[in-house]
């Protein structure tokens, strides 16, 4: 697997709101988002710490876009 940056939950969010997401519900440290094509992603919300690169690449695969695009919007 490449080395990317790490990514922390709330960076992730950050991203993913610019993408239409919203928040749907959260139960303990996972908060589930959605939008508005039904598309659904889990994100683990643990203080502190980064996102792993497997759970990342799993994340970024299930809002649709290329892992490009998810870092060109992470930049900005």
């Amino acid at each position: 697997m490449s080395n990317f940056p790490s990514v922390k939950a709330k960076d992730f969010i950050k991203v993913i709101e610019k993408l239409g997401f919203y928040l749907h519900r959260q139960k303990g440290s996972h908060a589930i988002y959605k939008d508005t094509q039904g598309n659904r992603v889990v994100i683990p919300i643990h203080a502190g710490k980064d996102l792993k690169q497997g759970t990342l690449m799993g994340m970024i695969k299930d809002i649709g876009i290329d892992k490009e695009a998810f870092f060109d919007l992470l930049q900005k």
